[in-house]
């Protein structure tokens, strides 16, 4: 009888030790739910498009806090649904600020009758002339940094905030680039 009362105890043993081995399992995948769904997410580059901020190949962390409180920014980089595919996500950088004009003339980017000085753009972009544009409440003109290479805003028009998934904040793959990303303002 001892053998049996002795099997028992290591069965509940295996039971309880498989009872908190998927508890867990199931806490994580909660917690792992719960900060993708609201806190952060990671994306990878697919294209040129930011090329040289954002390479084919980096990995990202997006923070999906930061506009809970704030609006966008000029600079900001940020992932957001495709307005004619929600779900598919891009990356670009926040250029235009509602109510903003924008116009695009020899190759220099005006807002509001200003050139906006862009440190983070490749000086042999040629793109065509474009505007002016005003930039409706509660939108923003989004562009790729790589200007030859980029279907942005000036495709698909202004991008309504409630398209945004997150700001692009840190860069954790390849490891050489690891870091922060810079608004490049």
């Amino acid at each position: 009888m001892y053998g049996i009362l002795e099997d028992n105890g290591v069965m509940e043993k295996q039971k309880s030790l498989f009872g908190e081995f998927i508890g867990i399992i199931f806490a994580a995948l909660m917690l792992l739910l719960i900060v993708n769904t609201f806190l952060c997410q990671v994306f990878w580059i697919p294209t040129g498009s930011m090329e040289s901020t954002l390479l084919v190949g980096d990995r990202l962390i997006v923070t999906k806090y930061d506009y809970w409180n704030q609006n966008p920014q000029r600079g900001d980089i940020i992932v957001f649904k495709l307005p004619r595919d929600s779900k598919r996500h891009l990356i670009k950088r926040v250029i235009g600020l509602p109510g903003e004009e924008i116009k695009i003339e020899n190759n220099k980017l005006y807002i509001d009758g200003e050139i906006l000085q862009e440190k983070y753009i490749n000086n042999s972009i040629h793109v065509p002339n474009i505007g002016p544009v005003i930039i409706p409440a509660n939108h923003y003109y989004m562009m790729g940094d790589n200007r030859n290479n980029s279907r942005d805003s000036r495709d698909w028009g202004a991008l309504s905030k409630n398209m945004i998934v997150g700001k692009a904040k840190y860069r954790y793959w390849p490891l050489n680039r690891i870091g922060r990303i810079d608004d490049g303002l």
